[in-house]
């Protein structure tokens, strides 16, 4: 052999211990069978194993757990188809049963059935309706009117605590103190000149008296050089006092008052 073959040969994959793999293949698989076999047993077992499979032509071991589990999934699916199967039959006479009952609770009585529902004055169900005798509607008439008579009672009786509440509410009501609406107003009031006498001036503003007026605290404050003016608060109910008449009145008294401004203006 030259060189050139050896060279080929050299990059030629053979698997020289392909026996010892294929043995160990076949004990494991016979261990997993038969776990409680020897392993020379399990080797001899197993090589004759793969003898008489080569010999039959390569066919698959009877009793491996992929066949026992097929045979089990298949023996499921058979009662699972079983049992849908059965499901489906109760599914249909359930849906039969309600029909028949939507066609009887939709019907009306017959007029023999009606007839017959009344025996000895008391209500007979014909298919799920109450009949009453004739002798039986006189008497509830006869305990409507009674009882309509009571109703028109606590009508009335309802009606008389009504008005009481009502007229309790109005007297409530008209003893509550009304809120008289009030402002705090202050006024500027300047003199003609720093000759003016202020004391006189101020007692001329307070003489002024009206329903709803209160005069309140005053000052002179420094208004230019030496001239003072005359700073007053008072107090006035809206409702009585308006401020235009006010002012009128202090300026009336033109000997000492020049003119009149409202400092503030203030709600109470």
């Amino acid at each position: 052999m030259d060189a050139s073959a050896l060279l080929e040969l050299s990059h030629e994959n053979v698997w020289y211990d392909r026996s010892k793999y294929e043995d160990a293949e076949l004990e494991y698989q016979h261990h997993l069978i038969h776990p409680h076999c020897g392993a020379s047993k399990a080797v001899g077992a197993c090589r004759s194993a793969k003898t008489s499979t080569s010999s039959s032509g390569g066919g698959g071991h009877a009793d491996s757990p992929l066949t026992s589990r097929l045979a089990h999934l298949e023996s499921e699916n058979k009662q699972l188809r079983q049992m849908a199967s059965d499901l489906e039959s109760v599914i249909k006479r359930l849906e039969v049963r309600v029909s028949v009952l939507e066609k009887s609770c939709s019907g009306q009585p017959s007029s023999s059935n009606v007839a017959s529902s009344t025996h000895a004055g008391k209500p007979v169900q014909q298919n799920g309706v109450a009949a009453v005798a004739n002798k039986d509607d006189d008497a509830d008439e006869d305990d409507f009117e009674l009882f309509g008579d009571d109703n028109e009672e606590d009508d009335a009786e309802a009606e008389r605590l009504k008005q009481e509440r009502v007229k309790a509410y109005e007297d409530k009501k008209a003893k509550k103190p009304v809120l008289i609406a009030k402002s705090n107003i202050i006024l500027d009031v300047k003199p003609w000149d720093d000759e003016t006498d202020m004391v006189e001036l101020e007692k001329c503003v307070r003489s002024i008296e009206m329903d709803g007026l209160l005069w309140g605290s005053s000052k002179l404050v420094p208004l230019a050089y030496t001239i003072k003016k005359l700073q007053i608060s008072c107090v006035v109910e809206d409702d009585k006092v308006s401020v235009d008449d006010l002012e009128e009145k202090i300026t009336a008294f033109e000997d000492y008052i020049q003119s009149i401004d409202i400092a503030a203006f203030n709600k109470i």
